[in-house]
C-alpha cells in the first residue's frame, strides 16, 4: 500500500492511499466504512504522518479511470482539464494541463475568428500533448501497481527507478538536477565512474558484450532470390559492426525456402548461404574487435510468400507463391492470404530439422549468438498465441501445451549450437488484440524457455494477427521486459521506439533491462553509439572507434565550423 502526499495549505495535505484490489481486500478494507478506513489507513502510515490525523472528505475506494473524449467541443461548449483528459494523480500533471488547455483554447480563439476553425485548432495543438502524458501517466499508474517487482532492488537504484518511471525524468535530467545522487546509484550498480551504463559490459555464458547497445533484428529483403547474403548484408551489417554497438544481430535467416518471408529474403539451408555469412562475420571480427555478431533464425509460417516490403507488405506474390504451414489452417488475412497446411507429426519434425541444420551452419559461419523467433506471428509464434493455434492435439489447448513445440524446436537447436554460446529468445508478450497473449502468458513463456537455457529473453510485442490495436509510444514495449526480468531474475533484452541513449541509460540503471535494442535509429545512423558515445564524452573501451576513422571521433559532436579540426593528410 502506498500513501501519495499532496500539500495545498501549510497545515494540510491532500491523501490518497494506492493498493491492489486485491490487497485491499486481504485487509478487509472492502468491508470498512469511510470512518474506519480512514483510521485504519492513520494506524498504517503512521511513521510517513508524523502524528497527524487523518480525515475523510466523503472519501471512498475507487479504481482510476483514464477518461478520454472522442471530441473536446460542441457547439460553444468546450472540455478542458479533467473534463477533456484525466492522468493518473502520480505524475501531478491535472492542474498544469487543465491551465494549459486554457491558455491554448484563449490563443486559438484569438487568432481564428471562426469558432469551428478556433475549436478545431484548440484540439489539434492540445491532443498531442495530453496523450503523450497520458502515456507517461500510465507507466507511473503500472509502475505503483507492480512495486513488488522492484522491492528487493537497493535502496537508491529503487528511488531511481521510481524517479524515473514516468519516462519524463532521465538519467540525464536527473544528472542535471542531482548529480551527486546519480554517480552514487551509478557506483553502488559498479558503474565504473565517467562511464554511462550503456557502455558497461554484459556476460552471457562465455560471451561478453561490450556494451549494452544491439543492432535490432531488421528485415531487408535484399537476398537473392535463392536466399544468399550478398553485398548488401556485408555492408549493412559490417557498417553497423564498425558503428560500435556490442551486439549487431542479423534480420530474421529463414531455416528452408518455404520458411521465407519473401523471395529477397535470407536464408541458413545451403552451404552457399553458410559461406555467405561467414563473409559477413569475418569481416565484422576483423574490423571491429570486440563486436558480437548473433544470427535470428526463423520460419515466416501463415506470414510468408509475400511481395517485398515496398511492394505491398504481407501481399501474396502476383506469381510464384509456395504453399504455407502453420500450427492451424488459418490465413494471416481471410480472402487475401493463402490458407496454410495445418502441420502434422512428420511436418513438426522435418521443420524442427531444419531449424537444426540451420544452427549447424550458423555455428560454423562464426555467429557469437543465436536468437530463436518465436515473435510477430511466423511459425513458432503461431504456436504460442491461442489466435493463431486452434490444435486439439497435443500441440495446442493449454499454454503448456501451446509451448511444446517452440520448446522442442528450443530443444534440438540447443543441442547442436555450441554449449560455451549463448542464446536467446524473441517473443511477442502480448498480441495487442482480445483473446490473445496476455503479459501474465509472456511471464510463463519467459520462464518455460528460461528453464530450457535460454539465456536472455528477447521481448518484442504484437505483429501475430492484422487487426491488433498496439499502444504504440515511447519505449511503449519496455514495460513487458522490465516485468520479465524483474518477476524471473532473468536477462532481457529491451526493444521498440527507444530512440535515444538517455532512454537506454535510463532503463539500464533502473534495472528494467539488461541491454536494449534499437532498430531505425541504426537504419538513421549506422554509428549511433559511437555517436552517442562521443555526445556523451566518453571515450572508453567499450565503445572503440576504428582505426581508420579516430580522427573522426575528435571532431566535436556540435558540427561548429569555428572549432579546431584535425589535421589530415593524403
Amino acid at each position: 500500500m502506498q500513501l501519495h502526499g499532496y500539500p495545498y495549505e501549510p497545515d494540510a495535505s491532500t491523501v490518497i492511499i494506492e493498493t491492489r484490489e486485491e490487497v485491499w481486500r486481504r485487509a478487509g478494507l472492502d468491508r470498512c466504512t469511510e470512518r474506519e478506513s480512514t483510521e485504519r489507513c492513520a494506524k498504517l502510515f503512521t511513521d510517513a504522518l508524523g502524528g497527524h490525523p487523518l480525515r475523510g472528505n466523503h472519501s471512498q475506494w475507487t479504481a482510476f479511470r483514464t477518461v478520454v473524449n472522442e471530441r473536446w467541443s460542441h457547439g460553444n461548449t468546450v472540455l478542458i482539464g479533467d473534463a477533456a483528459h484525466t492522468a493518473h494523480f502520480s505524475i501531478g500533471s491535472g492542474t498544469k494541463l487543465a491551465v494549459e488547455d486554457a491558455l491554448a483554447l484563449a490563443a486559438c480563439l484569438e487568432e481564428h475568428p471562426a469558432l469551428p476553425d478556433a475549436l478545431a485548432a484548440y484540439e489539434a495543438e492540445r491532443r498531442p500533448v495530453v496523450a503523450s502524458t497520458q502515456r507517461a501517466a500510465r507507466a507511473s499508474l503500472e509502475w505503483f501497481e507492480n512495486l513488488e517487482l522492484y522491492l528487493d532492488q537497493p535502496p537508491r537504484q529503487f528511488a531511481f527507478n521510481l524517479l524515473t518511471r514516468s519516462r519524463r525524468v532521465t538519467h540525464d535530467n536527473l544528472r542535471l538536477r542531482d548529480r551527486e545522487f546519480v554517480e552514487t546509484v551509478e557506483r553502488e550498480a559498479a558503474v565504473p565512474a565517467a562511464t554511462p551504463p550503456m557502455f558497461t559490459p554484459f556476460r552471457l555464458r562465455d560471451l561478453t558484450l561490450r556494451n549494452r547497445v544491439v543492432v535490432s533484428p531488421m528485415d531487408m529483403y535484399s537476398a537473392a532470390p535463392d536466399g544468399t547474403p550478398g553485398d548488401f548484408h556485408l555492408v549493412h551489417l559490417g557498417g553497423r559492426a564498425l558503428g560500435g554497438a556490442g551486439l549487431v544481430m542479423t534480420e530474421m535467416v529463414c531455416v528452408s525456402p518455404e520458411g521465407r518471408i519473401t523471395p529477397g529474403c535470407t536464408g541458413l539451408y545451403d552451404d552457399v548461404h553458410e559461406a555467405a555469412w561467414r563473409r559477413v562475420t569475418d569481416f565484422a571480427h576483423t574490423h571491429s574487435p570486440g563486436v558480437a555478431v548473433g544470427v535470428q533464425l526463423g520460419h515466416s509460417g501463415r506470414k510468408g510468400s509475400t511481395r517485398l516490403m515496398w511492394e505491398g507488405i504481407d501481399t501474396p506474390l502476383p506469381h510464384g507463391n509456395w504453399p504455407l504451414v502453420a500450427p492451424s489452417p488459418l490465413p494471416y488475412r481471410p480472402g487475401v492470404n493463402q490458407t496454410p497446411r495445418a502441420l502434422d507429426a512428420a511436418g513438426l519434425a522435418a521443420v524442427r530439422d531444419q531449424f537444426a541444420r540451420a544452427a549447424e551452419r550458423a555455428a560454423r559461419a562464426g555467429f557469437d549468438l543465436l536468437e530463436l523467433h518465436c515473435a510477430h506471428g511466423y511459425l513458432l509464434s503461431s504456436f504460442l498465441s491461442p489466435l493463431t493455434n486452434h490444435r486439439t492435439d497435443a500441440y495446442g489447448g493449454s499454454l503448456d501445451a501451446r509451448l511444446r513445440y517452440p520448446l522442442e524446436v528450443f530443444d534440438a537447436v540447443r543441442a547442436v549450437w555450441p554449449d560455451d554460446r549463448p542464446m536467446t529468445v524473441r517473443i511477442s508478450a502480448t498480441d495487442w488484440a482480445d483473446g490473445g497473449t496476455t503479459a501474465d502468458d509472456a511471464v510463463a513463456v519467459a520462464a518455460a524457455f528460461t528453464a530450457h537455457g535460454a539465456d536472455a529473453i528477447d521481448v518484442s510485442t504484437g505483429q501475430v494477427v492484422p487487426d491488433e490495436t498496439p499502444d504504440y509510444g515511447r519505449s511503449y514495449q519496455t514495460p513487458y521486459a522490465d516485468r520479465i526480468r524483474n518477476e524471473l531474475g532473468v536477462p532481457v533484452i529491451a526493444v521498440g521506439a527507444i530512440s535515444s541513449w538517455d532512454d537506454v541509460n535510463s532503463l539500464i540503471l533502473a534495472g528494467r533491462a539488461d541491454l536494449c535494442a534499437l532498430a531505425r535509429p541504426h537504419l538513421y545512423d549506422p554509428h549511433w553509439t559511437l555517436h552517442a558515445a562521443a555526445d556523451q564524452n566518453y571515450t572508453g573501451p567499450a565503445a572503440p572507434w576504428p582505426l581508420p576513422y579516430q580522427a573522426g571521433s575528435r571532431t566535436p559532436p556540435t558540427g561548429r565550423t569555428d572549432a579546431p579540426r584535425p589535421r589530415l593528410a593524403l
